[in-house]
């Protein structure tokens, strides 16, 4: 896949934790930046996936003791990644 180069405004205390992370990964800083963009896209797409579940859900009762058991289960399940 190409590379793609592009400029970027962050504020200076960022920039500062980018560059220790990528020298304690041995990684370059690029490589870092497009690390966090992979991740940041990633937990959107599961944010989304989570609305579509629960959009899916509505329809059914929520006295059936399988669907707030699963609610409470995705939840759990994607809580940390927000």
């Amino acid at each position: 896949m190409a590379n793609i180069k592009t400029a970027i405004s962050i504020e200076k205390p960022i920039f500062e934790q980018m560059n220790v992370l990528a020298k304690d990964l041995n990684i370059s800083r690029s490589r870092v930046f497009a690390l966090a963009a992979q991740e940041f896209i990633q937990r959107h797409k599961n944010i989304e996936l989570l609305k579509l579940l629960n959009e899916a859900c509505d329809d059914l009762p929520e006295s059936e003791p399988i669907v707030s058991r699963m609610r409470s289960r995705h939840y759990k399940m994607v809580k940390d990644l927000w």
